[in-house]
């Protein structure tokens, strides 16, 4: 599989709907545009969530775990 180069607006999308279903601001999540080997869910020193999506899996495999990932770190 070919190796993501960039976070679409779609997928933002996604993730900010999945966000928003947790009462998450979406003025605290941020989300680079640039995938990395692996995605990250951290929480940044000023509080806000850091979502990092996975290059090296498909979107849809990364995101079917997302939930528990953000909930662990919250």
């Amino acid at each position: 599989m070919k190796k993501m180069q960039a976070v679409s607006f779609q997928q933002i999308t996604q993730i900010l709907e999945l966000t928003d279903s947790l009462n998450l601001s979406r003025e605290w999540v941020e989300i680079p545009l640039s995938p990395e080997s692996p995605g990250t869910v951290k929480k940044l020193p000023n509080g806000k969530l850091e979502v990092v999506v996975d290059a090296d899996i498909s979107f849809d495999e990364w995101f079917s775990t997302l939930k528990e990932k953000i909930q662990a770190v919250m």
